[in-house]
């Protein structure tokens, strides 16, 4: 498997992002600079409930609707597929057969509390795919927090209900940027159809894992850059696009992406470029400065022959 850099945009509409639960559950925010966070934690939560829901088995969730450690997870799984196994002493094949059953773990890498018969101690996978914060490519305001009740007493003495505070953004466009580690992959037994399944996950996977918070949220647009070798990136993505307007945005019919720069740099680097995967949500207007279309229309020639459109359904 060969390297490949990644760009994910979505948007939150009226919602709360990522709420910081050291700061009373707020969107986590740059105050400085008004710019919207999101940490990579969340987008990863995101994927394993999309990749649980499709029928992968995952390391980090909840085993039968129960939450369990990491010992009792393996543990578990060793158990449910009727493997007799000596967890505290892993044989590499057995380890090869656990990564095998795990594809959050061949994804995104975890560390397990359990030893291999090579190296007598726990266990530490560092996934080839890999995100960093994402954050707004808008200046965000939050709405002032509304009051929120429950019906049910906070206690035995309080019979009028609890009251909380629901704090969202306007309207956030936020941009992710990851990495697909070539080999990296071949540690973790990350191959082709994972890596299918995380383009997968990456469109599909917010809006169908809308909670009351988090509801308003929809991806407008995903690229996966892959080259032709395993020793290449040309690096964070975001640097390469920018909104129009970064002001006073309300809604996806208000935004309009320039592209110029990252075009430029694909086509800088298109003899190390093997595929541009992408996808894009038809309300998304992108501009290369000269005229506004779709990603693939406004693309040189050159860059055409390597196009491969993602499928949404």
């Amino acid at each position: 498997m060969n390297n490949s850099d990644i760009l994910f945009l979505y948007d939150a509409k009226l919602t709360n992002p990522n709420g910081d639960v050291d700061d009373e559950n707020r969107p986590r925010m740059d105050y400085e600079r008004s710019i919207n966070l999101v940490s990579d934690v969340r987008l990863k939560r995101y994927i394993r409930d999309y990749l649980q829901q499709q029928g992968n088995e995952i390391f980090i969730g909840k085993v039968d609707g129960e939450t369990v450690n990491a010992t009792e997870r393996i543990k578990k799984l060793f158990e449910i597929n009727d493997k007799n196994a000596n967890i505290n002493k892993l044989s590499q094949e057995e380890r090869d057969w656990m990564l095998d059953q795990l594809i959050d773990v061949r994804m995104f890498g975890a560390t397990m509390p359990i030893k291999s018969a090579e190296k007598g101690s726990s266990m530490t996978f560092t996934g080839p795919v890999q995100f960093n914060w994402g954050y707004s490519l808008n200046k965000v305001n939050l709405v002032e927090s509304a009051s929120i009740t429950s019906h049910f007493g906070s206690d035995e003495r309080n019979d009028g209900g609890a009251i909380g505070k629901d704090y969202r953004v306007y309207y956030s466009f936020l941009a992710f940027h990851g990495i697909v580690s070539g080999n990296r992959a071949q540690h973790t037994r990350f191959n082709e159809e994972d890596l299918n399944k995380l383009d997968e996950a990456m469109i599909k996977s917010i809006p169908l894992n809308a909670t009351r918070s988090k509801a308003g949220q929809y991806p407008r647009f995903y690229i996966r850059i892959e080259y032709t070798t395993s020793d290449f990136l040309i690096g964070d993505l975001r640097d390469l696009v920018e909104l129009k307007e970064k002001e006073g945005l309300r809604s996806i019919t208000e935004v309009t992406l320039n592209v110029r720069p990252l075009i430029n740099k694909l086509f800088e680097n298109k003899d190390r470029i093997t595929a541009i995967h992408y996808w894009q949500d038809s309300n998304l207007r992108i501009t290369n400065e000269e005229e506004t279309a779709d990603f693939e229309a406004v693309l040189p020639e050159s860059l055409k022959s390597k196009i491969s459109v993602l499928n949404e359904g």
